[in-house]
């Protein structure tokens, strides 16, 4: 077994925040997105689709240019990027699809890169207790309005997200070429390299960066929060799976239950290159085995440094 992939799970803590805006149900309340337990709980989240917008948006905000997003090959269908792995990061490292129509009523086609970075929703340790903010819109009363009173739902707690990055895949692309040979034919699998490994390593930093300082822009203005990584456990793996995404908890006193993610690592050795553990001690506890934050991402860094060298 090679190495390919990086998994993270990370909390995240928020004080008071309303994350991820979901569907009006009532017309003066903005709700927040929730998933429902078994128990009939509600656990608030921010959906992957955000997390994945906010990555992007914090590359950008690094310095690297975005695929310009244009319109859909069909009617009806979603708008699409420059589809251009090579030229652009986000095309890259998140993906695309776009498809077109058949003519005169036969099979479309698609041109489709399936994500190399793989991102869980950020779901809250903590359930819902229904607290509400209650405000006021005064600026109609300028021109005679009544106030306008809405209610937007809130939450408090430490929120989980998980995130695997498929080393192998990043500036690559993979076709299945067939071959026949009077009448037996074979199938092999064809790597196309895209871009350089400096590219490559410089393509994963970035994303490392835009994890270290993620920030949603959603519901920002009145209730701004930090949903950047406060603890985090990451290995280097050897086979692809988010090993940490449902061991990574919290202790009756709140802190990092290390007891979980160390059973983890013991249960997956095989599998696993190297690991690390780090936190922010102004939010957590630094306990045994746990690096600083700082130090933890550059480790991150060490390791796609060291993989794209070969």
């Amino acid at each position: 077994m090679t190495t390919n992939s990086i998994t993270i799970t990370y909390l995240s803590k928020v004080s008071f925040a309303s994350l991820n805006g979901s569907d009006k149900e009532v017309d003066n309340i903005n709700p927040i997105k929730k998933v429902t337990l078994q128990s009939g709980e509600e656990l608030p989240y921010v959906s992957s689709q955000a997390i994945r917008r906010a990555l992007r948006d914090k590359i950008e905000e690094l310095g690297h240019a975005l695929s310009p997003v244009g319109e859909s090959s069909t009617s009806k269908g979603a708008p699409k990027t420059a589809l251009d792995p090579i030229k652009y990061i986000d095309d890259d490292l998140f993906g695309y699809m776009d498809a077109q129509a058949g003519k005169d009523g036969g099979a479309g086609t698609s041109n489709v890169r399936t994500s190399p970075v793989r991102v869980e929703s950020l779901l809250a340790l903590a359930t819902y207790k229904g607290d509400l903010d209650y405000a006021t819109n005064f600026m109609g009363k300028k021109i005679g309005l009544n106030p306008n009173i809405f209610e937007t739902e809130i939450h408090s707690g430490v929120y989980r997200g998980t995130i695997l990055i498929e080393l192998d895949r990043i500036g690559r692309e993979f076709e299945v070429v067939e071959e026949t040979k009077g009448k037996t034919t074979t199938r092999s699998l064809q790597t196309k390299e895209l871009v350089s490994n400096e590219e490559k390593a410089k393509r994963v930093h970035a994303l490392i960066d835009a994890l270290q300082m993620l920030w949603s822009s959603g519901r920002q203005s009145r209730f701004l929060a930090d949903i950047s990584p406060k603890f985090f456990a990451a290995a280097l793996m050897k086979s692809k799976n988010p090993i940490f995404l449902e061991a990574v908890n919290l202790n009756e006193s709140g802190q990092i239950d290390t007891k979980g993610i160390k059973s983890v690592v013991n249960d997956y050795e095989k599998f696993i290159d190297q690991h690390v553990f780090a936190v922010q001690e102004g939010v957590f506890d630094k306990q045994e085995d746990m690096v600083s934050l700082k130090d933890g991402f550059q480790k991150l860094a060490d390791w796609v440094t060291a993989y794209y060298k070969g």
